[in-house]
């Protein structure tokens, strides 16, 4: 798979965070050999976090993100510090880049270390600072590894950017070992139906996000995908010598498959997969049951990845809410947000309802995870919700 085939949402996110003026963004230039960010003397120069899409050699499809400092000032510095924190909860592994004596990377590193996200420390300008020796030994103190040093002036400066790349890979997350989207449900030579409404949300002359994912997916693993509209499953299911081993259905038309399905095959949904593969689908499915305690007076949290223009039955803004109100009353009360827009405090909500998040990588859709339950609010997802309300939860697999 290519660069251009890999969404970014796919990539191993690898965050460069640390002080004004410490570095971060020359160092991003030297690891990308390219000027993608603005080097400045004049501290704060970073202000958004700069995205940079590469192929790192060794380990695949890459996002680096430079950040501004995370000691800015002020009105605006504290903007920026909260854009530095929502790039952290994206972050696969940190750099962690010291020019001077640890202070605030103490805390940042602590922040990493209890949402499991390994941290590499760099020191920079040890052509210009005489302490390097004295901040390694206190970064071995805080972190119990040895820091690399480098510097962009200095001979050994590309031999220690090898260094860093050898240091990423070694601290490559598990989820990035395998990321099957269909795990084990299915192995070479399986047959598996495709079922794909092309109705006003589906975007003209191709396929959303989750379907295009799902067929390389099962193309990689050498199955046989069969791809069907809503209105031609009995169609294609007699058309096939033996029932498919799965059944992957939009997840709109879930009942629909369901009802017509052949008992041999199993049944999911693309939105269930996206959940288990994105985030964590058994607390997804222990979310569900939250809807069963709905009232009139209840308050929905819907959240979007993506930031699309909602059309006519858009299964987030209308289908979904629909289904809700329907079962528990036109009163509940639903908020809708939609990409990186989530609430800090969710205590008002009695449950939050995720999309796929297929615009989202692991790590951002796991902090969303661990956010809801540190305020005892229970989180699920879109597939899961539909065939819960639908009565088929148990009857599908992920």
């Amino acid at each position: 798979m290519s660069l251009q085939d890999t969404p970014r949402a796919n990539r191993l996110h690898i965050g460069i965070f640390g002080k004004r003026n410490s570095g971060k963004s020359t160092l991003l230039n030297a690891i990308t050999n390219q000027d993608i960010a603005v080097v400045s003397d004049v501290a704060g120069t970073t202000t958004d976090p700069i995205y940079k899409s590469m192929e790192l050699h060794g380990i695949g499809a890459v996002e680096f993100i430079d950040t501004a400092g995370f000691d800015d000032v002020g009105e605006l510095g504290e903007k920026r510090v909260e854009k530095t924190e929502l790039a952290a909860e994206k972050t696969d592994i940190a750099l962690m880049v010291f020019a001077d004596m640890p202070d605030l990377e103490q805390e940042w590193i602590a922040k990493f270390k209890k949402a499991g996200t390994p941290v590499i420390s760099i020191i920079t300008k040890t052509d210009i600072i005489d302490n390097a020796d004295e901040i390694a030994s206190e970064i071995k103190k805080l972190t119990g590894e040895d820091a690399v040093l480098w510097s962009l002036s200095k001979s050994e400066g590309k031999q220690n950017i090898d260094k860093i790349r050898e240091a990423i890979m070694r601290k490559l997350p598990e989820d990035f070992k395998s990321v099957s989207l269909t795990g084990d449900l299915v192995h070479e030579n399986d047959v598996v139906m495709l079922v794909m409404p092309q109705d006003i949300q589906a975007p003209k002359g191709r396929l959303i996000l989750p379907q295009v994912q799902v067929i390389r997916d099962l193309l990689d693993k050498k199955c046989i995908p069969i791809c069907s509209t809503a209105d031609k499953i009995d169609e294609t299911l007699a058309s096939l010598k033996n029932p498919p081993k799965l059944i992957i259905t939009d997840s709109q038309v879930f009942k629909i498959v369901y009802d017509k399905k052949p008992k041999e095959s199993l049944l999911t949904s693309f939105s269930v997969l996206m959940a288990a593969n994105k985030g964590d689908i058994n607390e997804f499915v222990k979310g569900a049951a939250a809807i069963d305690k709905l009232t009139e007076n209840s308050h929905v949290l819907i959240a979007e990845a993506c930031t699309h223009v909602p059309l006519t039955e858009d299964i987030g803004r209308e289908k979904i809410p629909n289904m809700l109100r329907k079962k528990v009353g036109q009163s509940l009360n639903i908020d809708i947000v939609s990409g990186v827009n989530f609430p800090d405090d969710l205590s008002k909500y009695d449950v939050i309802i995720h999309c796929g998040a297929c615009m989202f990588n692991r790590k951002y859709v796991l902090s969303r995870i661990e956010r809801a339950n540190a305020q005892n609010v229970p989180i699920t997802n879109y597939g899961v919700v539909i065939a819960h309300i639908n009565g088929i939860l148990d009857k599908i697999t992920y």
